[in-house]
């Protein structure tokens, strides 16, 4: 299964990032949204489509964490990274950061696909794919957006 990860589009959604992500099986979205267009946007790939709330996020129905299992993974998709691993975790997916992460934190493997609009530290804007097949180990590759 390949999915596309994003975060903090903040209300930007480049066309070049649609053409990038068209023939994902899933779309996992981690947070700032911030306005809903965004999401018919991805809607209209006609993909499964995840999202998170983020602290710039006013849509309340949107959960603040997700939690599955995937390939025999433990997976949670959340915006605001916790400190600490939460117990039990083989990946958590996070954004708010504004910056690319591949971190190992306890046993836990902490992931962030960069941010769409305003990255941080001289990272470029970027998205991830994490390809997930049963038996074998996780895929992580973050790309940058081109403009366009």
């Amino acid at each position: 299964m390949r999915i596309a990860v994003i975060a903090d589009t903040h209300n930007h959604l480049p066309d070049s990032l649609l053409r990038a992500i068209a023939d994902a099986d899933e779309i996992w979205h981690l947070g700032d949204v911030t306005d809903e267009y965004i999401l018919r946007s991805l809607g209209e790939l006609k993909r499964p489509l995840h999202v998170v709330r983020g602290n710039c996020d006013s849509n309340m129905m949107w959960p603040l964490h997700l939690d599955f299992t995937i390939a025999g993974l433990k997976i949670r998709l959340i915006h605001i990274p916790p400190s600490v691993a939460p117990p039990g975790f083989d990946l958590l997916l996070h954004g708010h950061t504004h910056v690319p992460r591949r971190e190992m934190v306890g046993t836990t493997c902490f992931l962030n696909p960069g941010c769409i609009t305003r990255p941080n530290r001289g990272a470029p804007s970027s998205h991830a794919w994490l390809v997930l097949e049963d038996g074998k180990p996780y895929e992580w590759r973050v790309h940058p957006i081109m403009r366009g």
